[in-house]
């Protein structure tokens, strides 16, 4: 830490305060978000102008060059951007989003019930975040396009249904990441529980992820559209227009991309299909190989979900190829001339998406090299509060930690060693778990709620939806799932009882539906086309 950082450690929180309040105010995030690059590493280095160019510099080289060798978790992350936007173009030039959506439109004839599919889907692909949004938004855009809900609808329950769900799963990538950490942390108490044991234990304490994977079914069921998300959903279903035209959308492909007609079903299918398949595959692969054991908690622990991406999205790029080449021989007036096209709007339409994550991480490692997790952390440490109200605490420090650093694993692995020590020094062990489970459901609300978080900007992307819009659209429902989980912490920490904590979770999202079907009407559903 700098000087300046160490005698003023409240400074260390505005990089991401300053970012976060420009990205609201002037919706321009890459502006937003440099200014917040510039401000932290001009605090690292106590404003001296020379070091902070080189640190900004070393932040962007890092996510391509790390420790003498290629960074492979970065650059396979946006390999796997670039593989998917080259797949949804010959997916959309050979007909398949065209037929699958006419197809899905025969048997979806409702409105909610196209908003049903990706919710489903969220749940289905729990396996790694990332994967969940990219994957859900691209294969369920094209039903609810066709019936006029709005991409930032789409963005919400794909957002929703990816970190909520991963992390109440003990088979995914986050599951196997936060198992890791616990260990040592049972291993210190007085519990004589397994990681697994003591995962499912503070899973069922995550009040916020709980709350916000419920909520998604909550707000398709009963149409409840607040905010500017009433805004968004009145402009599709009125108007047709699925996302404000003036904004930046990352993920959309141009509209005067060549569409083989007729098109065939299987052609979006399959590519997605072998995409699903090949991810399984590769975390396996990685995962086994890494691990030398066929145990699954063992290879999800040690897999390379990024290299399993790529394995993805190759296998599912050679099938869309193989559709649109297949396509071109049986309609000679579909020229071969648009392949090389299909390649550059591909990747044309993940950048917009590229160009915010690559700041959005570089602000998140400087963040880090300021120490703004730590002081946090250190305000956990310094509260003389007792063993029941430190869950409420430490949920409200995690989501301010996620939200401001954009990273819930980074406040997993601050925070979760912190209050799992406070917890075992005050020799509470069955408070041990609720508190876990607290600080979990505090950094993923903050990491759902951040627009600088990178499964914020790639639910975005694969809804194609505008990032801000995003944020702003879900903002009101991720606050009103923060507000029934703090109720179950208050509520856990004056009985000590995680189910009443449950219970009032539960009830707060009742009344919450009551509420808001008392003082909104649904939006009317025009006809769809």
């Amino acid at each position: 830490m700098s000087d300046l950082t160490t005698s003023y450690p409240l400074v260390t929180l505005v990089p991401a305060v300053l970012a976060l309040t420009l990205v609201i105010l002037t919706r321009k995030v890459l502006i937003s978000l440099g200014a917040g690059v510039v401000a932290a590493a001009l605090l690292i280095h106590d404003l001296n102008p020379f070091s902070t160019v080189q640190a900004v510099w070393n932040a962007f080289a890092s996510i391509f060059w790390a420790d003498g060798e290629v960074n492979t978790w970065s650059v396979y992350i946006l390999v796997f951007l670039l593989l998917l936007g080259v797949i949804a173009a010959f997916i959309l030039m050979s007909g398949g989003t065209t037929a699958f959506a006419l197809w899905a439109m025969r048997r979806i004839q409702k409105r909610p019930g196209s908003m049903f599919l990706p919710a489903i889907l969220g749940i289905v692909i729990f396996i790694d975040d990332y994967f969940n949004a990219l994957a859900v938004g691209q294969i369920s855009r094209p039903v609810t396009d066709q019936h006029r809900v709005s991409r930032a609808k789409l963005a919400y329950i794909v957002d929703s249904t990816s970190a909520p769900v991963s992390v109440l799963s003990p088979v995914s990538s986050w599951g196997a990441y936060i198992m890791d950490i616990l260990a040592p942390i049972v291993a210190a108490s007085t519990l004589s529980i397994s990681s697994v044991q003591a995962f499912l234990g503070a899973a069922v304490a995550n009040y916020y992820a709980i709350a916000a994977a419920v909520l998604v079914w909550l707000v398709i069921i009963f149409r409840i559209d607040m905010g500017a998300m009433r805004k968004e959903e009145r402009r599709a279903i009125t108007e047709g227009q699925l996302f404000d035209p003036s904004d930046d959308v990352p993920g959309q492909l141009s509209d005067d991309l060549p569409v083989h007609d007729p098109g065939a079903r299987r052609a979006l299918i399959v590519p997605f299909v072998l995409l699903v398949v090949g991810v399984f595959a590769g975390i396996v692969w990685t995962g086994q190989r890494a691990a030398e054991s066929w145990n699954i908690i063992d290879i999800l622990a040690e897999t390379d979900a990024s290299a399993a991406l790529v394995v993805g999205g190759l296998l599912g790029l050679i099938s869309a190829v193989y559709y649109y080449l297949r396509n071109t021989r049986k309609n000679p007036q579909f020229v071969r001339s648009t392949f090389a096209r299909g390649w550059v709007e591909g990747v044309k339409s993940m950048l917009p998406a590229i160009a915010i994550l690559i700041p959005a991480w570089m602000l998140g490692d400087l963040i880090g090299q300021l120490g703004t997790g730590d002081y946090l952390g250190q305000l956990v440490e310094a509260s003389n509060i007792s063993a029941g109200w430190l869950a409420p605490v430490v949920f409200v420090i995690a989501a301010a930690m996620s939200f401001a650093t954009g990273t819930s694993w980074g406040s997993f692995g601050l925070l979760l060693p912190i209050a799992g020590g406070i917890i075992n020094s005050m020799d509470q062990p069955d408070l041990l778990l609720p508190v876990l489970g607290a600080v979990l459901a505090g950094a993923v609300a903050g990491d759902h709620a951040s627009p600088i978080s990178d499964t914020t900007i790639l639910s975005a992307t694969g809804s194609s939806c505008n990032v801000i819009t995003h944020v702003v659209t879900q903002l009101p429902y991720v606050a009103s799932a923060a507000v029934c989980a703090t109720l179950g912490y208050v509520a856990l920490a004056l009985t000590s009882s995680v189910v009443i904590g449950l219970v009032v979770v539960v009830a707060g999202l009742a009344a919450f539906v009551v509420i808001m079907k008392a003082t909104t009407t649904p939006i009317e559903s025009a006809q769809t086309v």
